[in-house]
């Protein structure tokens, strides 16, 4: 059987923004390939500051890059504002913080409406705001209607910015850390109903996280970022059960569940406009330092030699001399 297209896909992805000052331009996006199919929810994880909320606004088509590209449905992105809108209805953005992306002044029907009357929807406002709240597990959505966001909890509140966001009937969201502001015990929940819509509809989902563990509980497939790249890719499962990229190793070790000692990384990551020489990882690199990339004869290359950007693919892929080596040895 022949393997469907994407229905999104980034190709040779860049986006850098100018420095200060006159300065160095930060790379803040360094090459990326990625790939999201139809019904697939993909987890996009790194440390803050490594460049996937940038790539996520570039692939919604809020930051131009600076160069690569974008296709959805088989289709290159248009920066013109009638491609964009019409681009923004399939691919719509759940924001980290519901308090903050819902106005105090405005009842949640309103919250809900507000896409349907920006896209000029000619149907029944009223029955489609009551069908998104109601697919956003708030029932019965009437009750509701009136409501303000100071009247909710956490977790209602989180549930009307994807009711915001259904309400167009997308086939695309982009959640940047969804539940990083709410309560373990409602973390659960919001999960549980991003699955529940991409079994029921079809919904595929990009999640922008921190987070390994949420990974691990809703992604089908998992793309580690580093430094404006991603340094390693593949099913999540195989990712997080046998992680090869020594980055991704680290960030699983603080995870509760994880036997062990957590890693600890030296220094904070480097600046996007000074991306050292080789892999970008090597200056806090935990197996360089350790004299096992000596010892697998890889430390020069660590030091010196820059590694392939990684396809967009479904399959496993890393970006480390080592990894490389452990598996030719």
């Amino acid at each position: 059987m022949t393997t469907p297209p994407p229905l999104l896909s980034a190709r040779g992805l860049h986006v850098a923004f100018p420095g200060r000052h006159g300065g160095a331009p930060s790379r803040a996006v360094d090459g990326v390939e990625l790939d999201i199919r139809a019904g697939e929810i993909v987890a996009l994880v790194g440390e803050s500051g490594c460049g996937k909320t940038t790539l996520a606004r570039a692939l919604l088509g809020l930051v131009r890059p600076t160069a690569g590209h974008i296709g959805f449905g088989g289709k290159p992105l248009e920066y013109t504002s009638r491609f964009l809108k019409a681009y923004r209805r399939r691919v719509q953005l759940v924001l980290q913080d519901p308090s903050g992306s819902l106005n105090p002044r405005h009842t949640v029907y309103d919250a809900v409406a507000e896409g349907l009357r920006i896209h000029g929807y000619a149907g029944d406002e009223r029955a489609a705001v009551a069908e998104a709240l109601a697919k956003a597990g708030l029932r019965p959505p009437e009750r509701f209607f009136l409501r303000y966001p100071h009247e909710l909890s956490g977790g209602q509140r989180q549930r009307v910015v994807i009711a915001g966001a259904l309400v167009l009937e997308p086939e695309l969201i982009v959640a940047d850390e969804p539940v990083a502001s709410l309560d373990a015990s409602v973390r659960g929940e919001i999960l549980a109903l991003l699955l529940r819509l991409r079994t029921e509809f079809g919904l595929a989902a990009l999640v922008v996280t921190h987070d390994l563990g949420l990974a691990w509980n809703i992604a089908d497939r998992v793309a580690v970022m580093y430094l404006g790249r991603i340094v390693e890719t593949g099913p999540v499962e195989q990712v997080l059960t046998a992680p090869r990229h020594p980055y991704t190793r680290a960030l699983l070790s603080v995870l509760p569940e994880t036997p062990g000692e957590p890693v600890v990384l030296t220094g904070e990551p480097p600046d996007p406009s000074r991306i050292p020489a080789g892999c970008r990882f090597h200056v806090r690199c935990q197996v360089l330092a350790s004299g096992e990339a000596e010892q697998a004869g890889v430390a020069g290359a660590c030091r010196g030699q820059d590694l392939e950007i990684l396809g967009g693919g479904s399959g496993e892929q890393v970006a480390c001399h080592w990894a490389g080596a452990q598996v030719t040895g």
